[in-house]
This record gives structure tokens, sequence and C-alpha cells, in this order.
């Protein structure tokens, strides 16, 4: 268990400032007892307010006493004093007053002690004896206080069995030690090119570092230090001191979801540059995200200390007096619903694009997340929040919108011509393909736009947002780690409803969203995500679509594996699917992204729904690669 100490920084100046008059005349007021409550209490309240000069102008020896208060702001740093007066006793020209002493220490429990105040009438007023036991009954001659933290053993974040996701690791940490340096650029160039650090921070890093100190240029797992050995060992100046760190499987591993990895553990503890001082810092602090930072407090526990009285002499070898000490508290576990061999498969599989890709896995019937994914190109966090047009993967919700009519089924003959016109604007086919007249369930499969877009005009404007309601499509999820529940629009009409049919316009979603679609559609049960097991529910159930409508949209997304734009995905089990490009920008043509939402039934994980995007991926097809690696990789 790490424990640290503070050093004595300089006395800091006084936080506030007590205008304070010293009660005088006291002995002819004709109530001592009073007087003397009033002197120690307006001694109390100076030195509580940080007006170290007021409190000491209030005792028998002002210049002693300032020295006594400076020397406990030094011992108990930035902590904040609160006190409560208990029983006077006046005696004939002598008096004592007992006090309680509350101290806010800075990441530590509150340190509270029973005390005395010695006072004595003075020719004017009664003033506090300057002496050590003012600060602390155990305090005497030549002594002072020393507080020593002791930080806790920090929680775990669970998997979905209870295991814990991080794991001592051991760590290189890539440095300089500036007394070996022969040659600075050098240096810095060779160390930039290993590690991606730029040449430029390095130099300058070193030459602000103080005489004799280490330089940290970036810290790696064994392996990926390993992978760069060869470029770096043997350069002047470089050293490579290693540690262990509590780290998740892999550095990108459910990394919008967990947050930053390691961060929490190994940095909690942060030695600062210019003085060695540790400081144990909140989840702000420290720069964290996602799980981490959201339970910090939970995970982090409380901090215990020590208080002991030692010498002011520092040459002197004294063990101290330990006249206060509080157990540190371990923090709780958080359990996530995240299945290791689920995410592994997606981790591998989004490694497999160079493109930006996102993953997400959730568990139908319940909502729970099982697995968050994002190459290293992304930016993980779009897997969870990111703003995406969904395109035909939409469909889903479309076509759930037009089977609650009632007026169509999935054998319902529609119309697949290669283009159509909404208001003068031409909406055509990949390609312009043409189908003719075909089965609703063709359409879906085949990913026809203009049959989407001629059915869904006549259906009244709310009903696309209803439909995508029933998924929880909109919903204003309250989670942990925030996910974007989409955005679909209830008063669209001409060209902008026509393409939100195939969701473009101004409908959006995220990969976790679309994915909780998927699971919607599987289980019959939409269910609001689910980060943290046990934790407060994200929202209200959404209420689903009906029974009658999911039996006929799952044929559907089922012909989308067997014969239409995701056969990729025969050989992998009971899939169903739906494929997706969405263009965005104002390129000509329009780039486009690449998804691909469904699930399986009965797989090597059971029941899963997931969510497919590929950034820029210009066709769904990137998207179908990824979920056939994914799915390869479940076994």
């Amino acid at each position: 268990m790490p424990t640290w100490t503070r050093p004595r920084p300089a006395p800091a100046l006084a936080t506030a400032v007590l205008v304070l008059s010293v009660p005088v005349l006291a002995a002819c007021s004709g109530n001592s007892e009073d007087d003397v409550r009033d002197a120690a209490s307006s001694f109390l309240e100076a030195w509580a307010g940080g007006d170290t000069a007021a409190a000491a102008a209030g005792t028998t020896d002002p210049d002693a006493a300032t020295a006594l208060l400076e020397q406990t702001t030094t011992d108990l740093p930035e902590a904040a004093l609160s006190t409560e007066l208990g029983e006077v006793s006046v005696d004939d020209g002598t008096a004592t007053v007992g006090w309680t002493a509350t101290w806010d220490l800075a990441a530590a429990p509150d340190w509270t002690y029973e005390s005395t105040l010695r006072l004595e009438e003075g020719d004017d007023a009664w003033q506090v004896v300057a002496e050590p036991a003012l600060i602390h009954p155990e305090l005497g001659e030549g002594q002072h206080l020393q507080l020593t933290r002791t930080l806790p053993d920090r929680a775990p974040i669970t998997d979905g069995t209870g295991a814990p996701l991080f794991a001592p690791t051991e760590v290189v940490n890539v440095g300089v030690d500036p007394a070996q340096v022969t040659d600075l650029p050098t240096l810095a160039a060779g160390l930039a090119a290993a590690t991606g650090v730029a040449a430029e921070e390095i130099v300058a890093d070193v030459e602000a570092a103080p005489e004799g100190q280490f330089v940290p240029v970036i810290t790696l797992r064994r392996p990926d230090f390993e992978a760069i050995r060869a470029q770096v060992f043997d350069l002047p100046g470089a050293v490579f001191p290693t540690d262990t760190r509590l780290l998740a499987p892999t550095a990108r591993f459910a990394a919008a979801l967990l947050g930053r990895v390691g961060a929490a553990t190994a940095e909690v503890i942060e030695e600062s540059a210019d003085d060695g001082v540790a400081r144990y810092a909140a989840g702000d602090q420290l720069g964290l995200s996602g799980l981490q930072r959201a339970f910090q407090e939970q995970l982090g526990g409380t901090p215990g200390f020590t208080v002991t009285v030692v010498s002011t002499d520092e040459g002197t070898a004294d063990a101290g007096m330990e006249i206060a000490a509080v157990a540190p508290q371990a923090g709780t576990a958080v359990q996530t619903p995240l299945l290791p061999a689920v995410q592994s498969a997606a981790d591998a599989a989004v490694a497999t694009q160079e493109l930006a890709t996102h993953l997400v896995v959730v568990r139908p019937g319940t909502g729970e997340i099982l697995a968050v994914s994002s190459n290293e190109v992304a930016d993980a966090g779009n897997a969870l929040n990111g703003q995406f047009p969904p395109g035909s993967s939409f469909k889903t919700v479309s076509a759930t919108a037009l089977l609650s009519t009632g007026t169509l089924t999935p054998g319902t003959a529609v119309p697949c011509p290669g283009t159509t016109t909404v208001e003068g604007r031409e909406f055509e086919n990949q390609d312009q393909f043409d189908l003719g007249t075909v089965p609703f369930t063709e359409a879906f499969a085949q990913s026809c736009n203009t049959t989407f877009i001629q059915q869904a005009l006549q259906l009244p404007d709310p009903a696309l947002a209803e439909a995508a309601t029933s998924y929880g499509v909109g919903t204003d999820w309250q989670l942990p780690v925030g996910v974007f529940g989409g955005s679909v629009p209830a008063d669209s009409t001409g060209t902008t409803k026509a393409a939100n049919a195939i969701g473009q316009g101004e409908v959006l979603a995220s990969p976790a969203q679309m994915a909780l679609v998927a699971a919607a559609i599987a289980s019959g049960t939409p269910a609001a995500p689910v980060e943290v097991v046990g934790g407060e529910p994200a929202g209200p159930a959404p209420a689903g679509p009906g029974q009658a409508v999911l039996d006929a949209l799952r044929p559907m997304m089922r012909q989308v594996v067997l014969s239409g734009t995701a056969t990729a995905l025969a050989d992998r089990g009971e899939v169903y699917g739906k494929t997706g490009t969405a263009e965005y920008g104002s390129n000509t043509p329009p780039d486009s992204h690449g998804w691909f939402v469904g699930y399986q039934v009965a797989g090597p994980q059971g029941d899963i729904a997931f969510a497919v995007l590929v950034e820029a991926g210009q066709s769904s097809s990137a998207a179908v690669g990824v979920t056939d690696a994914f799915l390869g990789n479940l076994g």
C-alpha cells in the first residue's frame, strides 16, 4: 500500500483577513468568564480564518505564536480549521477554555480532537498563552506535527462475470537522463522516430528539467517497447526504467466506456516536477474519462492518515509519537456487463480496417453493452456518442413504420425503380439499379431506396419518429458515459421526409443506438442501455413496435444475409441484419459511411446484437467485412 508524506513548503500567506477587536478592560468588565470566552473565540476565529497576525496579536507572545501557527500551516498544508468552544474556567488571573478542533485535511478524512487553551489576564485584556499546546495538547517545545497520508487500494472495474478487467502489467518508462546525453538533437530525433513524440517537445522537456532529474518521454507496455528496442536502446542518454501498472488487456480495450486506462491506478500519485510533492487527485484533475472518471470516488476509496509529533530539529533521528491515525478505506468495485471474449473479438475485427471503425455489441433483452470497440485511428468516443446519418441501416425503423400501418406486408408487391423524384429532387438506388416490381422483402434485402421513399411519403408525418421512439431512438439516455440516442424529426415533409426514410436528411444515430435497435428487434423486448451492472436505469424501457411487426421484420432481415446485400455473412450462423451506406459532406459525388446492424441467434456467445460503422467506408461492404471478421473471431 503506497504512502506519502507532504514536505513542508514555505508558510502560506493568510487566505482571509478577519478584523478583530481584542476585548479590553477585561478585569473591569465584571464578568471574567465572558471576557475569557471572547478572547479565546477571537483567537480561534482569526486562526481558522487564516489571519495569523490577528490571532497572534491576542497572545502573550505574538512572535512565538506566529511561528507556531505558520509552522502548523506548513505541517497541515491546504487544511481548513473549524473550531467549537467548550467549558471556561477562571481562577485568579488565569483561565482555561476547552475547545474542539476539526481539520478538513486535503485528500484525507477530517481530523478532530479535544484541546485546551490557557489564558492569562493582562493589563488590558485576557491573552492566550503562546505555547505549543495551543496547537495540540501533545505538542511540546521543539516539536511540530507531521502528516502522512496512506492511499487505499483502488477497487477494480470488473467484467460481466465479476472478474477484474485490469491486471498488473509491466511497463517501460522511456525517458532521458540528461547527465548521459552527448547530442540532444540526435537523441530527440531518434526517440521521436520510434515513439511518435515530437522531437522538439523532448528537447524542450530535457532543457527545462532540473539537474539530475529523469525526463519521461512515453510509457509503453513491455511488448510495445520490445518492438522499438533496437531503435532506442543504444541512444546515449536514453534510459528505460520499468514499472508495474494496473492495465486493461490492451490499450484500446473498451476505451470509450472504461476511459483513460491506467491513470486511475498508476498516476493517482503524481510527482510534481518542481517540488516532488505527491498529491491524491480527483478524476477531473487526473484527466480521467469514461467510467474511470464517473466512478472515481467509489473506485478510489478514502485515503487514511497519521499525525505524528516530531522534533523540529531535522538532524534528529526521531521516529516521533503518533497522536492520530485513520486507516484508509478501499474503494468499491464497479461491475460492467463487458465480456472480454466479445470485446477482444471486436477489437481484432476493427483492427482489420485502416479507416476509423466502431463496433458496439449489446445483449438483446437486457440492453447490456457487451463490447465497445474502436480502432486506433478512430475517435473512440464516437462509438457511444457519435452523431452520424445511419443510411439504409435505418430502414429497419422505416420498415417498422410501414409494417405498422397494416397495409403493407413482407409479400406486398412494391415498385423499385432506379430513380424517383420528390419535389424536383431526384433520389436513386446505388448505381440506379432497377428491380421493377418486387415483394417488399426483396426491396428491403436489396436496399431499394426508391421503394422506401415512395412508400414512406404515404405515411403520416410523425410515423417515422414514432417507429424510432418504439426502439428508444431519440431518448436522452442518462448514463455514466453518454450514449447519443439519435434524432428523428417528427415534422419533416417533402424531400426531407423522403431522405429521412432512408436514414439521410435529418436523421442521426450513434453505433451504440443502432445496436440497441437491432437488440430490440432480436428480443422483442426493447431495453435501455446498461453500462454498469446494478446501476440506475438509463431511462424507461421503450415500448417496442408490437409482436406482429417484429414477426414480419425479422424474416426480412434474415433475407438480407441469405440473398441480399450481406450474403458474405451467410455462413456465420443464424445472422439477421441490414446494410447501410450513408452519404455525408459536400463533395461530388458525396462521401459515404458504411454500416451494418444486426444480430446473431444462438451463437458462441448466445444471442447478441451489434452495429458496425466504418467512417468514410464509401460502401456497406466495408462494414460487412468487419462484421464477418468479428463473428469469425467469436468462433
